[in-house]
């Protein structure tokens, strides 16, 4: 049995995760938006519309406020600073282990030694060697 979280970062992202939801964010951050006009630009039915922006509100992320029969959003991006936040701590480790990536390309290689024959190798050219003697 699945197990939902209650941690607001893990909200955060599972609001976030799908791209509908994105969108209507982004168009929630030019301003205020009504039901209708969130729901404009997606091939789905307004409950469907309605489902997602539960899930919004729900993370936090979505205000509404109700003026007759028109429902109004607007965006809370206040929720996304935790996971900005989380997302930072990962950077600065990849930013690390890229650093040190770089620095080993970047490091001159060292100057190249002779290299032996293996033994296998050097059993076969004394092998031919004793063949030409005889």
């Amino acid at each position: 049995m699945v197990k939902f979280s209650e941690d607001p970062v893990s909200i955060t992202f599972a609001a976030l995760a799908d791209p509908t939801r994105r969108d209507m964010l982004h168009r929630l951050a030019g301003g205020q938006r009504s039901v209708s006009e969130l729901a404009a630009p997606f091939d789905m039915s307004l409950p469907a519309v309605m489902k997602h922006l539960r899930v919004l509100e729900r993370a936090g992320l979505l205000t509404h406020e109700k003026s007759g029969r028109v429902r109004r959003c607007q965006l809370n991006a206040a929720p996304m600073r935790g996971a900005a936040e989380w997302i930072a701590r990962y950077q600065r480790f990849w930013s690390d282990q890229l650093d040190a990536l770089a620095a080993f390309f970047e490091t001159p290689p060292a100057p190249n030694r002779k290299k032996r024959p293996q033994k296998r190798a050097r059993q076969k050219r004394r092998h031919i060697k004793q063949g030409a003697k005889q």
